[in-house]
């Protein structure tokens, strides 16, 4: 099971959090300014998860190194003036060499459907901030992480990924995000929705999920890094709304001026959609990504309370950011265009890695 969250602040807040006098000496303040967390590693920083944590981090005068196995990766994207570092998520030595100088690790992780696998990645991570000048690990899970395994290795290699993390001894946030928003502008779903006025999703119809956009999850991180006061623990953060399918339809059709209706897909349904679209055969096979799929959703409908519900008023009790609304968000977005808009990026980013 995992640890408890717990409350460990860096040996700064104190002054920090106190009312500096006439007395304090010039070396304090040098030695708060060096105690200011401003380069961070970031892992996961080509996928769409990722540019938006690196847009934010450039915006809140943070100076984020991007972890890659090939260095090259972000040459032909918006970002290719942030500074990379190689690192292999599987090498030990290549993460501990990453991680110097570094003053904190923020990242995103792919799912990994080998529980051994994920449990060595979680290590390499942790190995990775003992053994460096990193200060704190800020995590986004990018899914519910229960309290148990549930023998999905995908989940079950995020609690161990978390309790390697909580087993570090360095400072460390961990999200547990509920469903992204950016899910529905996406190749596998947008292009239905605005092609077809059908949004398609594996989400029984009394499902309640608390959507959450990129942009938000890549706030609370960086405000996160930048609250030395803040309490380790796992915080489950989500959008200000629970709604079923039926309620993200109609707001969707509201924004996109036409009538879009809700299609419940069972998870089965929604990991053969999956898998014809990417490798073209509706065969899912055992223990791939797509099985995994199912698997996380087949979970969610099974449980008797959504577990992808937020509990905003506890979200406010740490952190400043106020999560968007579905509405909000969808306006922002372009209903005439079934593009994918974070495409481009992506695409740049493989063909750098090629």
């Amino acid at each position: 099971m995992l640890a408890a969250p717990s409350v460990r602040l860096s040996p700064s807040v104190t002054l920090l959090g106190a009312q500096r006098s006439a007395a304090t000496t010039a070396k304090q303040y040098q030695q708060l300014e060096e105690d200011k967390i401003i380069k961070i590693l970031t892992i996961g920083a080509t996928g769409d998860q990722g540019h938006p944590l690196l847009e934010q981090l450039i915006d809140a005068d943070m100076h984020p190194v991007a972890a890659l196995r090939n260095t090259s990766a972000l040459a032909n994207t918006p970002f290719a003036d942030v500074e990379t570092v190689f690192a292999d998520l599987y090498d030990p030595e290549s993460m501990i060499v990453a991680a110097q100088d570094m003053d904190a690790i923020a990242m995103h992780l792919p799912f990994v459907f080998d529980l051994e696998k994920a449990t060595q990645l979680g290590r390499n991570i942790a190995a990775a901030a003992k053994e460096s000048s990193v200060q704190q690990i800020v995590f986004n899970t990018s899914c519910y992480v229960a309290d148990q395994d549930n023998g999905n290795p995908a989940h079950d290699g995020r609690r161990a990924i978390e309790q390697a993390i909580i087993d570090s001894g360095v400072r460390y946030a961990i999200f547990e995000t509920k469903v992204f928003m950016d899910n529905m502008i996406r190749s596998w779903n947008k292009p239905s929705i605005v092609n077809s006025a059908i949004f398609a999703y594996p989400a029984k119809p009394d499902l309640q999920i608390s959507w959450i956009c990129l942009d938000d999850v890549a706030a609370f991180m960086v405000e996160a890094l930048q609250n030395e006061n803040l309490p380790n623990g796992r915080y489950a953060v989500g959008g200000p709304q629970a709604l079923v399918g039926d309620e993200v339809a109609a707001i969707l059709s509201e924004v996109a001026k036409k009538p879009i209706r809700f299609k419940s897909m069972t998870p089965d349904e929604f990991a053969s959609a999956m898998s014809l679209l990417v490798t073209g055969s509706a065969t899912v096979e055992p223990k791939s990504i797509y099985s995994g799929m199912a698997s996380f959703y087949s979970f969610y409908n099974e449980q008797p309370v959504s577990p992808l519900i937020a509990d905003t008023v506890e979200m406010a009790k740490y952190f400043k950011t106020q999560p968007t609304p579905l509405a909000t968000w969808a306006a922002r977005q372009d209903w005439t265009d079934p593009t994918d808009p974070a495409l481009a990026v992506r695409m740049a980013g493989m063909q750098s890695n090629s």
